[in-house]
This record gives structure tokens, sequence and C-alpha cells, in this order.
């Protein structure tokens, strides 16, 4: 039997309850996840992401902040209060992939996830499930999407310690770092990191690809609410730094559908500020809830 390495027990922090987008609160607020028969307003995936840092780091050392990949499929929601700890199968020596896993303190699973080393991950987590989507039926809220559609040229981004994100991240990561699961001197003091410049925490990533994403006006049917269901962050030329500016191109790669959301698939390809190198991409299934749509025809959400 393989050996499982486990992490501590952690409180994760929602930090999103002033979230907006297109002018409404978002799921993480406790009222408008009330309406959606949700009990409170759910800590952001992505949060979880830093609790396995310290076990990949352990295994992969700096490899694992320059080209690691965290591909992972959300199972069940965390509230402010749950207690959750991160495993990970314990690689054997030279191995360069394995598995992950996070549950609650009660055995609720969190997520699965596969954890890398490039260039050659293997096939990831999402990937596998890619492969496995079914054409969606007619879908509604993203009726206007096509795979192959890609964001506006040129949108450029950047995370400073004390820069507040916007509506759809109200904080900053001075804000995050007073919260987060897991933190380690290099997230804010640039003669702690070995590359030496302060580096963006993995789970961050997501909101600095994210944080602008309204900028790439993928036609969207709204007022509609969504929720993060797969998310992979790859480092390919990595790690990100704090105050550095990078150039995103974006791209729908898949449409799919759930009994209770349509989904949209984004590759966000991060580059350095000349557009030049890529330096690391995300991976994100946006799950939209059909019953947040006031137009979704009555018969389909039965």
């Amino acid at each position: 039997m393989h050996e499982i390495l486990k992490g501590e027990l952690r409180r994760p922090i929602n930090l999103l309850t002033e979230q907006k987008y297109a002018g409404h609160k978002s799921l993480h607020d406790d009222g408008e996840a009330a309406r959606l028969g949700i009990k409170a307003g759910p800590v952001e995936g992505p949060t979880h992401f830093s609790q396995f840092v310290p076990l990949l780091a352990d295994v992969w050392g700096r490899d694992w902040f320059e080209r690691g990949c965290f591909s992972c499929h959300f199972l069940n929601m965390v509230f402010e209060g749950d207690e959750v700890w991160a495993e990970i199968d314990a690689p054997a020596p030279n191995a360069t992939r394995t598995l992950a896993r996070a549950f609650k303190a009660d055995g609720t699973p969190v997520l699965e996830a596969s954890a890398s080393v490039g260039p050659d991950h293997g096939e990831t987590v999402l990937e596998a499930r890619m492969k496995a989507l079914r054409p969606p039926g007619d879908l509604v809220i993203l009726a206007d999407l096509k795979a192959g559609m890609t964001g506006r040229d040129n949108e450029r981004v950047s995370m400073g310690p004390d820069e507040h994100m916007g509506d759809l991240y109200p904080f900053s990561l001075a804000d995050k770092l007073k919260v987060i699961t897991e933190t380690d001197p290099m997230y804010s003091d640039a003669t702690a990191s070995p590359w030496g410049r302060a580096v963006i925490p993995l789970e961050m990533v997501s909101v600095l690809a994210n944080y602008s994403s309204h900028g790439a006006r993928f036609p969207v049917k709204g007022p509609s609410i969504g929720l993060f269901a797969d998310l992979e962050i790859r480092m390919i030329d990595g790690p990100l730094f704090v105050g550095e500016e990078y150039l995103l191109r974006r791209e729908i790669v898949a449409l799919s559908e759930s009994r209770r959301a349509e989904n949209y698939w984004v590759r966000t390809r991060i580059f350095d500020a000349a557009g030049k190198i890529q330096k690391a991409e995300m991976l994100l299934n946006h799950g939209v809830l059909k019953a947040s749509y006031p137009h979704y025809p009555a018969e389909r959400l039965a």
C-alpha cells in the first residue's frame, strides 16, 4: 500500500462575501447562496490549493514552483468554520506525478486532483475530464458561446502587494496573506525568495488570471451566478512574481452541461509583458447555475 503524506487541519476563510460581477453579488454571499438552496456562501475553491503547497514542495522542491501543475475537480463546498486537511500519495523516487485529495474533518471529500512537474505531466485530472465530456444539449445561458472564441488581445494584469483586485476579488494580496492557510516568507519578502522576487501564492494565480476576465466579453446571459467546478494551474516558466506585469490570452476550449449547470471551459495563457514567453496557464471550468437565471425554461429545471 502506498504512503500518504497528510497536512494539518486548517479553517479556510471566505474573502468573497462582497464579490460582485455584472452588478450583483455572487454565490459567495450568504443571501445569494440561500436563494439557491445553499446554506451559506462557500469558501472559494482555489483557497484549498495552499494546503498542498508544503507537501508538494517537500517532494519536488524548487521544481514544483517553476514547473508544477495542480489539476483539480471540486467535489463538495466548504464553509467558514469547516476544517479541511490535504493529502497526497507519496511519489516513488524520481516520479514526476502523483494524486491528491482534500477532506473535511468529518471525512467529506472536498476535491480530487493530480499534481505533477513538467514538462511531461502525463494526462492531468482535467484533461481526462475534458476527454470524457459529452456534447451539451441546447444551451440557454451559454447559447451564444462557441468553442474557439477568444478574449480581447493584450489583456494586461499585475498583482501588487496592496493592490485591490476589483469587484471579482475585493481584497489585496496583503489581505489574503493575513488569513492564508499555509504561508511562506517568500510571498511578501523578496529576500526570502530563491528567485529574488516575492512570489504570487498558487491559490492567487487564479485571481491574477481571472480578475479582469469581464474584459473578455464572453456573451454569457444574465443575471446568472457561476462557480468554479474544475481548475488547473500549470507553471511553465514559473513562478509568477508580485508586482510583475503579465499579458493574458483567453480561449473557450469546451462547452458542457450537467443537471444543475451549463459550463464553459476557458484556457488562459499567461505570458511575460512582451507577450513572447509563456510563463503559466489556467484551465477553468465555469459552471453557471441554471436556477440562477430568471429566464431559464421552467420545464428544463424540473
